[in-house]
Parts: structure tokens; C-alpha cells; sequence
């Protein structure tokens, strides 16, 4: 009896928390994906990629970059990390494609951000011509890792969000 009840719990509570917010895949793009998000008055679009290189090889990790977009917030070109990891704040955590780099400002837990959106634009416009971005972060323990992105898809993909909450 009570296993029912538990089940019935998850059950309901999770049924409610799908009707209040509506995930939407827009879209693939080569390496890259679009989502979309609506939760009652809120809108999150966003393009989002795994990194297609890792290392340390032996710690398989849920990384992701994202470029998001928040019209309620008047948030646009919002560039931000996740390495699977909880950053530490004593090094710094970087994006680098070609000779341009770019330093996340703010880390919090598991994710990372840059806070001038200037730099964020300088950024998404060395996406749109690059081939790959590699971030650098450090792990508690100060471990480094670097992930590698591919750009293969970014344009259309940051096309398709922008588009989504324009």
C-alpha cells in the first residue's frame, strides 16, 4: 500500500511539474541543438553543445555551452558553461578559439558565465567563423580539464533561439 501511494506521489508531482513547463526541441544543427522552454509567462531559447573532445579522457563528464536568450529579463546572448564539475574559485575558467580568449566571470556550482555582454557578442561572433572552442576549468581539487566544442551548426542553431524569443 504504501509503495502505491509513493509511486502515485512521484507520479502526480511529476505530471505537474510537465504541465507548468513545456520543453521543446526546435531543432539539430550539425553539433549543435535549439530548445525552447515555457513555463507559464516565462520563455528560455537556447542552443546548446556537448563537447566532442574531453580531458582527462577517464573522467566522462555532462558538459555543455550554452547561448541563451530571456526576453522577459531583457537577457540576450547570454553565454554560459557547465563541465560537470563543481568549479573551484581560485583558477580562472576560460573559452579559447584561435588566438581569442574569453574569461567566465562568475562561477557558481557546476556553472560559469561571462558578465559583459560585449564580450559575450565579441565571443559569438568568433563562434560563428570558428570551427571549435576549447573552455578550460578547474575541478575542487584543482584538477584541470578542457573540453572541446565543435562550432559545426552554431550559427543556425543561435539563429533558430534568437528567433524563438525575438
Amino acid at each position: 500500500m504504501i509503495r502505491y501511494f509513493i509511486i502515485l506521489i512521484f507520479f502526480l508531482t511529476f505530471y505537474s511539474q510537465a504541465i507548468a513547463e513545456e520543453v521543446k526541441k526546435i531543432g539539430k544543427f550539425k553539433d549543435w541543438e535549439t530548445m525552447v522552454i515555457k513555463n507559464n509567462s516565462e520563455l528560455v531559447c537556447f542552443a546548446q553543445s556537448k563537447p566532442v573532445l574531453q580531458s582527462p579522457k577517464k573522467n566522462s563528464r555532462e558538459a555543455r555551452l550554452f547561448v541563451t536568450f530571456r526576453p522577459n529579463q531583457k537577457i540576450s546572448d547570454e553565454i554560459s558553461i557547465t563541465a560537470g564539475y563543481e568549479f573551484n574559485n581560485k583558477n580562472s575558467i576560460t573559452a579559447k578559439s584561435g588566438k581569442n580568449k574569453y574569461k567566465f566571470d562568475i562561477a557558481q556550482e557546476n556553472f560559469a558565465w561571462i558578465t559583459d555582454n560585449k564580450q559575450e557578442k565579441k565571443m559569438i561572433k568568433i563562434m560563428k567563423k570558428g570551427s571549435r572552442i576549447m573552455i578550460t576549468g578547474y575541478n575542487q581539487e584543482g584538477s584541470q580539464t578542457i573540453d572541446h566544442y565543435s562550432l559545426l551548426g552554431f550559427t543556425k542553431a543561435y539563429g533558430a533561439a534568437k528567433k524563438n524569443c525575438s
